[in-house]
């Protein structure tokens, strides 16, 4: 990265374990652009002051990732759809001195299991999304646009009865008991909450109800193979890790700022996985 050329950014707080600087990094070396990218921490009390002075320090977008997703939706002047249906915006870019904003963790969850599991929606039917937070909401707009009947299920019951509301037809809540009744059914199952993160709890859930061939995926990437994923894997069912999530949902921000689109390619996701300390 260079001093010269667009200047792009991550805002959190906290941003210290943010990976996004390396995928950025390593597509400006790739193709041999000026710019930079960096991380920047801004409490959520001065996160509105930051974001409305984007045009006068310099910087052409960026991304925003928790706690302030909420607030770039607010500050935006302009969303795309999948930012209007979530209520959040992940990635922002300024045009005409205007904020515009969009969310692309939909299409870097289904850009990842397009990549890892080439034909996964060749038949949509049922998708058991497990969680009612802001991924989730993303998630399941996704499938809903491939054809998915999406079965939200999440330990409070009333947030997923309000995010189902808002997403509308097709989408329906579920308490957490209601989960062995709706695996059988179930041509997907995605978790989408912290469950089964390094330092969170596990994800415990018995995965017998299942069809053999079920997709099992989890947009957690720390650790790669998630509780989840070993338990799928333990029965002989497909999985997909949530890397490839990360790194896709990067690639329309990197084409925004800085005007190449750039590929998620095996050295991209080598090089995040030895930052990790995991090998494949």
């Amino acid at each position: 990265m260079t001093t010269s050329g667009p200047r792009a950014f991550v805002v959190g707080w906290p941003i210290g374990q943010s990976r996004s600087p390396l995928i950025h990094g390593h597509w400006l070396r790739a193709h041999g652009l000026a710019g930079s990218y960096e991380r920047i921490a801004i409490p959520p009390e001065e996160i509105e002051t930051f974001l409305g002075k984007l045009p006068s320090l310099g910087f052409v977008g960026g991304n925003v990732t928790v706690p302030h997703k909420e607030a770039a939706f607010r500050l935006a002047a302009e969303r795309d759809a999948v930012a209007e249906a979530t209520g959040a915006v992940n990635t922002l870019w300024i045009d005409g001195g205007k904020h515009f904003g969009a969310n692309t963790d939909a299409p870097g969850f289904l850009a990842n299991l397009d990549d890892r599991s080439a034909g996964w929606d060749r038949d949509p039917g049922v998708a058991v999304v497990l969680g009612a937070g802001g991924a989730a909401s993303a998630v399941a707009w996704g499938l809903k646009a491939r054809g998915f009947a999406v079965r939200l299920v999440n330990r409070t019951l009333a947030r997923a009865e309000t995010l189902a509301a808002r997403l509308g037809a097709g989408v329906t809540a579920h308490g957490w008991d209601e989960v062995a009744k709706l695996l059988p059914d179930a041509g997907l199952l995605v978790n989408t909450t912290s469950l089964g993160m390094t330092g969170k709890d596990d994800l415990t859930l018995d995965l017998a109800p299942l069809r053999a061939g079920t997709l099992v995926t989890d947009i957690v990437y720390v650790p790669l193979e998630t509780p989840l994923l070993a338990a799928a894997r333990a029965r002989g069912l497909p999985t997909v890790d949530g890397l490839g999530m990360l790194l896709h949902q990067a690639v329309p921000g990197f084409e925004r700022w800085f005007g190449v689109r750039p590929s998620v390619t095996p050295e991209l996701r080598r090089l995040i996985l030895a930052d990790l300390g995991v090998s494949e």
